[in-house]
């Protein structure tokens, strides 16, 4: 069901999840099906994202099948992945409504934020014995997920990195921001990905306009792109890379055919910093206060809090060595923090890490 990534430490693995499938047809307007747009979409993101020599891209479906939501979760988890993004079309009986917005895993008070969870959701009642494998989740009722909350700060603040990439991307394509542009929401698909992840809602299939836009060609490619160049985006903020790495320009169209020269990678040169810059090792963001001690962190010790706002964040070593830095990170990976990274500060300033390894 889904690619094998590669094996490479360095390697970047990303998780597409092509919302509905089969006999879930999502959202269905004008003869629009939501459940053959999110695939088209995926496949043509994915398409972009699998040129780059150091990105592996791993799908919860490539047809027209019908995965179980906890499932398209696994297939992200058994790979490994480093972010999951998921692709939906959004639906209003005011089929005046329009523009795009993304979610990330989180309760929120807000009407409209649960009532879109609760449709996505109700997709479980279409899988065999639903209510014992989700434990008596009631999906009209997102509320009773209000007790998973670690595992969602644990990403919450790398999910919002993600998410704001891919809105600032679909605002420089001209599309409508919705208010908010960025909302939490309790998603089943994404409740059990444990890694950065996103519910990218790419516009209204019941708006006529914005319906045909998503059903096109065009429309798709523009879409893909600006997914894809904000994964990369988000790949090289936080796992290094070239910031001028694009996937397309966007005068150019994707095509279909496979590139005929594989891209090498450039080979990797020891990064002298400059002097009042340290990297750490972020591990997670929460709202619960714990002691610095090794116990509380899988083992790890010399771990360093920072307070922001009501939440905390946790952080492994700190060194003014880049190449150290990445040992840092590679244990914290091998203890378990499979979506740590790296982030660097100047003067005790926190700065991009790419401004900090030049």
């Amino acid at each position: 069901m889904c690619n094998s990534a590669f094996g490479q430490s360095d390697v970047f693995k990303v998780t597409l999840d092509a919302g509905h499938g089969a006999h879930d047809f999502g959202a269905a307007y004008n003869g629009h099906v939501e459940k053959n747009i999110n695939l088209a979409i995926v496949l043509k993101v994915g398409k972009l994202l699998e040129h780059h020599p150091k990105i592996a891209v791993i799908y919860t479906r490539k047809t027209d099948v019908f995965i179980d939501l906890v499932e398209r979760a696994n297939i992200a988890n058994r790979a490994n992945s480093n972010i999951f993004v998921s692709i939906h079309c959004n639906a209003n009986r005011n089929t005046a409504a329009d523009g795009t917005e993304t979610y990330v895993m989180g309760m929120s008070k807000i009407a409209s934020n649960l009532e879109a969870a609760k449709k996505e959701n109700s997709v479980i009642t279409l899988e065999k014995d639903y209510k014992e494998k989700y434990e008596g989740f009631d999906p009209n009722s997102p509320e009773t997920m209000i007790g998973f909350t670690l595992m969602q700060e644990e990403y919450l603040d790398n999910s919002i990195s993600l998410a704001s990439k891919i809105q600032n991307g679909f605002a420089a394509l001209g599309k409508k921001i919705r208010a908010g542009g960025v909302k939490q929401a309790p998603f089943m698909v994404l409740h059990k990905a444990y890694m950065p992840r996103v519910l990218v809602e790419t516009g209204f299939i019941s708006n006529y306009v914005e319906g045909n836009i998503l059903d096109s060609e065009e429309g798709q490619n523009d879409i893909a792109r600006a997914i894809a160049n904000a994964i990369i985006s988000y790949k090289n903020e936080y796992f290094g890379g070239e910031a001028s790495e694009v996937a397309v320009k966007p005068s150019e169209r994707i095509v279909e055919t496979p590139v005929q020269d594989p891209v090498v990678p450039k080979k990797e040169v020891p990064v002298q910093t400059k002097d009042g810059v340290v990297f750490k090792v972020q591990l997670a963001v929460s709202s619960k206060k714990l002691a610095l001690a090794p116990k509380n962190f899988k083992g790890l010790s010399n771990i360093s809090m920072e307070r922001i706002g009501g939440d905390y964040k946790y952080y492994y070593g700190e060194t003014t060595d880049y190449e150290a830095s990445r040992n840092l990170l590679e244990e914290a990976k091998a203890k378990g923090y499979s979506s740590a990274f790296l982030v660097a500060y100047k003067d005790g300033i926190k700065i991009n890490i790419q401004d900090a390894i030049k």
